[in-house]
């Protein structure tokens, strides 16, 4: 009769490597070693990283039910703080991009039509939640933007998450029940 105890080596091996390498998982010290048989079995323990899994990439479209136009959303955050712009045409929610601290992200196929542009900032993004886990704030603009395509020209709108100096955009707080997740 085979020991049930010899395959566990490889199978936690491969476990921890197929964690190790996906990136989203760390181990912790191992330093406990049982011995059964004639074989030692290293016992490892691995913990979720929560902000690897959870922070998205540099413009990356978390939402997007109004696309195929021709305008273009360029968003700069110079702020420390990580970013989501939210597009809201009427009362539906278009698209909603995630714009890392001191980065810049573009929306290249917004359709035509007059959209309320609502923001949030903060720290430890959650996926699930669709929302900041720490330190967030909820804002809008308080004008609203036009996306108009012609035969010659498109609209091409640029936005700032942070007060520059000259800047002609004022915002709005928002409480965070009534932002469009």
């Amino acid at each position: 009769m085979r020991n049930p105890l010899e395959r566990a080596p490889l199978r936690v091996g491969v476990i921890a490597a197929v964690a190790l390498a996906g990136g989203l998982l760390t181990s912790s010290p191992a330093g406990a070693t049982a011995v059964t048989g004639e074989r030692a079995v290293a016992a490892v323990t691995l913990t979720a990283d929560p902000a690897a899994a959870a922070r998205p990439r540099n413009g990356r479209i978390l939402y997007h039910r109004l696309g195929g136009g021709a305008g273009s959303l360029k968003i700069k955050n110079g702020s420390s703080r990580d970013g989501v712009v939210t597009l809201v045409k009427g009362k539906t929610k278009a698209v909603s991009i995630y714009v890392r601290a001191r980065s810049t992200a573009s929306i290249r196929d917004v359709r035509d039509g007059t959209y309320r542009i609502y923001f949030t900032t903060g720290y430890r993004f959650s996926t699930s939640k669709h929302r900041f886990t720490r330190a967030a704030i909820y804002q809008r603009f308080n004008d609203k933007l036009r996306f108009s395509t012609t035969a010659t020209r498109r609209t091409i709108w640029t936005l700032t998450l942070n007060p520059v100096k000259g800047g002609n955009a004022r915002t709005s707080s928002v409480n965070p029940k009534d932002f469009p997740a």
